[in-house]
């Protein structure tokens, strides 16, 4: 198992032009959103969005907020992942998610909401943000290895105009996009080796 996992990272490549015509299962799709749903982030709050979108117009659309970036307008679907900012609400909805509703459970898990409240409180906004879209890295690295796993194409893009997007999708402003993630079947095999350094250069 350990072995096919690593083999199908050495299979996937940051696909630049997607088989339009082929479309990725809804148990596929699934599966994907399941392996964000379980990343491990900072406190466990998951603070951030995702997107799904697969309507042809919208998906030319937003290539245009994306440069242009063709994998963005004919893959399969794309994945916007967006960063959170309301963290103080995502503790109170954590903290009732954990105590299953059970007030007298929720009181135990109060001082856990003390310390996450109390790093909040100690950080600016701004650096609020950068924490929220790292952990977005996190769930962004979990789907590619999802992705490789399933032999489904993909290709992180940083490069789009984030307030663009953010009005095309009628996000609230709380929302913040930051990386998104075209995925599909690709047209032809890469044409040039992969290119990484060397385990002593980690």
């Amino acid at each position: 198992m350990i072995m096919s996992f690593l083999e199908n990272l050495d299979w996937r490549y940051a696909v630049k032009s997607f088989d339009i015509d082929k479309k990725i299962t809804k148990e596929k799709l699934q599966k994907i959103l399941y392996s964000i749903e379980m990343t491990p982030t900072s406190f466990g709050l998951e603070p951030y969005r995702v997107d799904v979108i697969e309507n042809s117009e919208d998906l030319k659309k937003i290539q245009g907020f994306s440069f242009n970036q063709a994998q963005v307008g004919n893959c399969s679907h794309l994945l916007v992942f967006s960063a959170r900012t309301d963290i103080m609400d995502r503790i109170d909805a954590y903290l009732q998610l954990a105590s299953g509703g059970d007030k007298e459970v929720l009181k135990t898990l109060e001082g856990y909401g003390d310390v996450m409240r109390g790093f909040v409180q100690s950080q600016s906004s701004e650096e609020i943000l950068v924490w929220a879209k790292n952990q977005v890295h996190i769930a962004l690295g979990f789907a590619l290895a999802a992705c490789a796993e399933l032999r489904v194409d993909s290709c992180a893009i940083g490069g789009f105009l984030p307030d663009k997007i953010q009005e095309f999708l009628k996000l609230d402003e709380k929302f913040i996009p930051t990386v998104l993630l075209p995925i599909g079947f690709r047209v032809e095999n890469p044409k040039s080796k992969k290119v990484r350094f060397g385990l002593d250069d980690l």
